[in-house]
């Protein structure tokens, strides 16, 4: 599995980092035929933003969410995809 963590407007620091790879492994825990994963967390004004492409196998989900702190944005990024992931099996 392949994960990548770019930032826009922002610098990804290990904190971060290490946040993001935590929250997703409860995802993964729920699902094996994760190819990659692309998570991209950007700043817009007052706005902070998470999205996150989950690739499996003949299927692609994407799940965005924003909020007005960075680790609340990944935190509701991480139970949609969540959802998603279940519904998805």
């Amino acid at each position: 599995m392949n994960l990548n963590i770019t930032g826009h407007h922002v610098e990804v620091t290990d904190a971060i980092r290490d946040y993001v790879t935590s929250k997703l492994d409860r995802v993964i825990r729920h699902f094996d035929n994760v190819t990659s994963i692309n998570v991209i967390l950007s700043v817009e004004k007052l706005k902070q933003k998470a999205e996150v492409t989950l690739h499996v196998r003949g299927k692609d989900i994407f799940v965005e969410s924003d909020d007005a702190d960075m680790y609340a944005a990944i935190d509701s990024m991480t139970d949609k995809l969540d959802r998603q992931v279940i519904k998805y099996k």
